[in-house]
């Protein structure tokens, strides 16, 4: 596989692929009965803002079904450590957001990041990639999405700490650009590491298959690149 990928040797065409155990999931139920009764105005104006994290509890199946329902990706079952937010106003369901580990080769991050392999294998634990975000479609609020990411973003390391023991320094997300401007990512001072190529991480052409996207990143405590070059 190495040297065809290099392009030094030609293998006969794919005749089959073994099935992905993740693809053949069943699907979330569908969303469960939620206020969807417009949520309107200004963030002074709402009930206090509630982060609860879900994952193993009774209110993962509630989000697992929302996400699948509203998310124009839908939901799928994330890899390695995750951690699953709900947001609350009051007692009603604003927002989602999901986490999981990162991605192991991600070549504007790694530059960014000023890793080598050996670097990167010692510390990929010590990064976050959020897989979803969601504000419900009833909820439009002005500036809610950044507030809440912003809110997200500075729990985040200490919730991870209490679920897998250790803490991350760095979250990762990508935009797809033809969807969406990353607006409130921005917002909320993440910055631009440089774009895929979209070509996933089973690619065997070298040729863009899918939807090049922006890769986002932001840093979660001042001296990030110092633990993560050193831990």
């Amino acid at each position: 596989m190495a040297l065809s990928r290099a392009g030094h040797i030609e293998l006969p065409a794919l005749k089959m692929r073994p099935p992905n155990p993740l693809s053949i999931r069943a699907r979330p139920a569908a969303a469960v009965a939620v206020d969807r009764t417009p949520m309107l105005g200004s963030l002074r104006e709402l009930e206090s803002l509630i982060f609860r994290q879900v994952r193993r509890t009774a209110e993962e199946r509630s989000f697992n079904s929302l996400l699948e329902s509203h998310h124009y990706l839908g939901y799928s079952q994330p890899v390695g450590e995750q951690l699953k937010f709900m947001v609350y106003a009051g007692s009603r369901p604003v927002a989602l957001f999901a986490w999981s580990s990162a991605a192991r080769h991600l070549g504007p991050r790694d530059r960014y990041l000023g890793w080598q392999p050996e670097g990167r294998r010692r510390n990929i634990q010590f990064l976050a990639y959020n897989t979803r975000y969601l504000i419900l479609p009833w909820v439009q609020v002005p500036h809610l999405a950044s507030h809440l990411l912003s809110r997200m973003t500075r729990m985040l390391s200490v919730e991870w700490e209490k679920v897998y023991g250790h803490p991350v320094y760095f979250a990762e997300t990508f935009v797809d650009t033809t969807r969406h401007r990353g607006t409130c990512y921005r917002a909320a001072n993440w910055v631009m590491l440089g774009r895929t190529q979209g070509r996933g991480k089973d690619d065997l052409t070298h040729k863009p298959n899918r939807t090049l996207k922006d890769v986002l990143g932001l840093p979660l405590v001042s001296d990030f690149r110092e633990r993560l070059l050193n831990a």
